[in-house]
């Protein structure tokens, strides 16, 4: 609950910048309320995965200690905005996110910018796999769901650099849900039984990829990833930081062990939470906590006094 009110607390702050055509004012602002709640939170948290060097602020930056010092030593992922381009259009699917694992369980992979993932429910377990082609992975995934590739969605970023995925996709006979931004909510939503999307495919960045295995734990969903340098010294960059850009990572590679929680609250309307909403004299945030070790997925809707947010 203590990092609830930290993703809240962004959500909220962002809030007067949805639709103004400023992403990094909203960053800003969510950014500053999110620093500000991690610092009453009873944990050692040092950031993971953040958002740059401490220089180029506003951000929550690798390295950055949270909480209060007391408590357990974790790794720390946030993002306050997923979707800071969403927010700054009003478009849907922007969330303010924090994940959390035992110290020195969760990959840095800040070196390289983009990760190839593929992500599906338990039963893409051992059937699904980035070394098959685009039409294996669905048609094997179908099989395996029982679910007919004719009815089969497949989640993926709209990106010029997707042109050949997406034709590869709608070729096996699937059809396609093109994201603008925010592909952590794309993942999870690959997961999750209640969704409509079974499968999200594609290059998008590698600090949602551990973001979203954090979320994969607790759904008990399937996913790998493959770093995607951009270019040569992208590459030698990551073999200096110990990467292995080669290597297919299981979620066990991104996130190790059972114990991550994963935390996320709407900003904008969107297919996993509700976005940020005013009722009379009330704001009202709905956000989703995972939790791995218990397997538990918990949704909390909550009413805050307008006027405290003044």
């Amino acid at each position: 609950m203590e990092l609830v009110r930290a993703t809240e607390a962004a959500a909220i702050r962002a809030v007067p910048f949805i639709g103004r055509g400023d992403k990094n004012a909203a960053d800003g602002a969510a950014v500053d309320a999110m620093r500000k709640f991690l610092g009453t939170v009873n944990f050692d948290g040092v950031i993971v995965i953040g958002e740059g060097e401490k220089d180029h602020a506003p951000m929550l930056f690798n390295g950055e200690h949270v909480g209060n010092g007391r408590g357990p030593a974790c790794d720390i992922a946030v993002d306050p905005i997923d979707g800071t381009s969403l927010t700054a259009a009003g478009r849907q699917n922007a969330l303010s996110v924090i994940a959390v694992s035992d110290r020195g369980t969760m990959l840095d992979a800040s070196s390289v910018f983009y990760m190839d993932k593929i992500v599906t429910g338990s039963a893409g377990r051992g059937v699904v796999s980035l070394d098959q082609s685009v039409g294996d992975n669905i048609r094997e995934y179908s099989r395996a769901t029982g679910k007919p590739v004719g009815e089969m969605v497949i989640a993926v970023l709209d990106r010029p650099r997707h042109a050949g995925l997406i034709d590869e996709i709608r070729s096996a006979g699937a059809g396609t849900r093109l994201m603008l931004d925010g592909d952590v909510a794309g993942g999870i939503n690959a997961a999750r039984y209640e969704t409509r999307i079974d499968m999200c495919l594609g290059v998008g960045g590698s600090p949602e990829g551990i973001t979203t295995a954090c979320a994969l734990k607790a759904l008990g969903g399937f996913m790998q990833g493959r770093l995607a340098p951009r270019d040569d010294a992208e590459r030698e960059k990551a073999q200096a930081a110990g990467l292995d850009v080669d290597a297919l990572l299981e979620i066990e590679d991104m996130v190790k062990g059972d114990n991550t929680f994963f935390v996320a609250t709407g900003v904008t309307d969107g297919g996993l939470v509700e976005g940020v909403r005013r009722v009379g004299p009330m704001i009202r945030t709905e956000s989703i906590v995972l939790r791995s070790r218990s397997g538990t997925q918990r949704r909390v809707i909550a009413e805050h006094l307008a006027e405290k947010w003044l």
